[in-house]
């Protein structure tokens, strides 16, 4: 069938394993861009700006000379700081406003005395951890504050406008134009942002990058599959993730090295540009050239793969489509004239077509969303738990690479639903154990929430193959498409919910276990699909997991290469 012949080249030769470790190579920058903004956009401790002249200084039982040394003991919201001038004129000084002391004799922390309260001209920041930031540069502090919040939100918004553009592109032009373009432009994009001199002009060159990085890391996924055969494609799908988790790792390096946000800009740009002296020799897919009637091109292509990979290059274009059309052919003929009806009219409706379909796609809809708002809140969220912020960030991409390999042997051993449900109860069961853990046991608070991370990144590296197979070949792409949408919409609000921890260090993290723990809940519910041939029409999927169903396996893998090219 179909299927043998394209397993006899597409199993992970020579070829592939070189096309696909270049190809991933430029992912990891996805995830350096996707979470550089965790330092770029650090606020520091910050006070209004001092009078000039300063002779004395005291912070309740502190007293110095001068403000750098205060800046150890300081705590935002405990009290201000106490500064004597040459003058004699004391101030006290908070983050947002300073307090004139008026008639005040003797150089005390409590005054009761009359004040007169002033607002700050300008702001002095503590250096020591960071040393130039977005905010320090901008003042983004007090009532400019929202607009520092408002850099990761713009950023996940173009990553969700990348995907639909670029997904829609390379199904037009082809995969490899995009590949080359997007880096490209990834690498322009970058270097831009830390010359952007202006507030404005950096979030938006930062929303540009997000829309190229986020349209790269969908077409390699497309790009990666159709190169690869079946055997391999959960390994290769879910390594493509891997990458970007190496990615966190290097912003946790290049950000504890580099203090200063335009040159960490620059050499996080920097790390991932060698792939543009290789990616203009990339070879188009060989099944986009065959689905745009690119014949010779395709065998020249097959022929190298055979040449690079040790094998005779008897594989011509013809038998592969001969062969291929033939099956699709019988395939169709049972259910032609249902078939073009379907083909017409089917919409994201159909999904919620029946009770059972559309208690389904609530609970895949759900996971794609609690998969990707848990794997930012944890990621983003990494900096605020306490200890080492810059350690706490390189395990939450470190704990990601295990949980990949755990999840992909899991997967095909004991199937997708007994993966997928105890993940998500395992991350909203660490989540809600983080509440009760004492403020002062931070690395019992760190361990549960990578404990988290660990789990969510299990789910969500799982959740694309299953939603394929839980849906219908006439609905699959649309299935995913609308999966991933969610999953984006998660990514949007994640930043939000970060921030929630100024009202609470733990409520991100108390919202995203309650709700991994009630989705892991409903994912019970869902039927099993390991061993199960693909579905085709929209009635065999309904009857998944209450059926035998009989089906030929060669059929099943053409149709996930269609939908995988969708």
């Amino acid at each position: 069938g179909c299927t043998t012949v394209e397993e006899y080249y597409f199993v992970l030769g020579m070829f592939q394993a070189c096309l696909y470790f270049a190809a991933i190579f430029q992912a990891i920058s996805c995830g350096i861009h996707y979470l550089a903004s965790v330092f770029l956009v650090q606020t520091p401790k910050f006070l209004c700006d001092a009078p000039s002249n300063i002779t004395d200084i005291l912070y309740r039982n502190h007293s110095s000379t001068s403000l750098a040394d205060i800046w150890t003991h300081y705590k935002p919201g405990d009290g201000p700081v106490v500064v004597r001038t040459a003058g004699g004129d004391q101030w006290e000084l908070s983050p947002c406003l300073k307090v004139l002391r008026l008639d005040a004799i003797n150089f005390k922390y409590e005054f009761f005395g009359n004040k007169t309260v002033e607002s700050c001209g300008g702001f002095v920041y503590d250096h020591s951890e960071v040393e130039q930031s977005i905010v320090t540069d901008y003042d983004l502090v007090c009532e400019k504050e929202w607009l520092a919040k408002l850099a990761q939100p713009t950023f996940m918004l173009g990553v969700l406008i990348g995907a639909l553009v670029f997904g829609d592109v390379a199904d037009r032009i082809g995969r490899r134009p995009i590949l080359m373009a997007t880096s490209l432009c990834q690498f322009i994009f970058g270097v831009t942002v830390a010359f952007t001199g202006n507030y404005y002009l950096f979030v938006l060159m930062r929303f540009l990058l997000a829309m190229v990085s986020s349209g790269y890391l969908v077409v390699v996924f497309v790009y990666v599959t159709e190169f690869t055969g079946i055997k391999v494609r959960t390994w290769t799908s879910m390594h493509v993730h891997a990458a970007f988790a190496v990615g966190i790792m290097v912003v946790a390096l290049v950000g504890y090295l580099v203090r200063v946000w335009w040159i960490y800009q620059i050499i996080l740009t920097l790390s991932t540009s060698p792939f543009l002296l290789y990616c203009w020799k990339f070879p188009e897919t060989p099944f986009y050239l065959m689905a745009k009637g690119r014949y010779k091109e395709a065998q020249e292509l097959l022929d190298t793969m055979a040449y690079f990979n040790s094998l005779p290059p008897t594989l011509k274009v013809s038998e592969l489509k001969d062969e291929c059309d033939g099956e699709l052919l019988n395939d169709n003929k049972q259910e032609d004239g249902r078939a073009m009806q379907v083909k017409k009219r089917l919409s994201i409706l159909d999904m919620f077509g029946s009770l059972k379909m559309a208690g389904r796609s609530a609970t895949c809809w759900a996971i794609w969303f609690i998969g990707s708002l848990g794997y930012y809140v944890f990621s983003l969220g990494s900096v605020n738990l306490g200890g080492n912020q810059y350690i706490n960030l390189f395990l939450a991409g470190a704990v990601e690479v295990p949980s990949y390999l755990i999840g992909c042997i899991a997967m095909d051993r004991v199937g997708r639903k007994k993966t997928c449900a105890p993940a998500l109860l395992l991350g909203g069961v660490a989540c809600m154990l983080i509440i009760v853990v004492p403020q002062d046991i931070e690395i019992l608070a760190i361990v549960l929430s990578m404990t988290g991370k660990f789990a969510i990144a299990i789910a969500f590296g799982l959740i694309y193959l299953y939603t394929c197979e839980l849906y219908p070949t006439i609905i699959r792409s649309l299935a995913v498409g609308s999966g991933s949408m969610m999953c984006r919409v998660g990514s949007v609000v994640a930043p939000f919910c970060v921030y929630l921890a100024d009202i609470w260090i733990y409520l991100p993290q108390l919202i995203v276990g309650i709700l991994a723990f009630i989705i892991g809940i409903l994912t019970m519910f869902l039927p099993e699909t390991l061993g199960q041939p693909l579905t085709s029409t929209l009635e065999e999927a309904e009857a998944l997991g209450s059926k035998p169903n009989t089906k030929n396996a060669a059929v099943d893998a053409l149709e996930m290469n269609q939908t995988i090219k969708a």
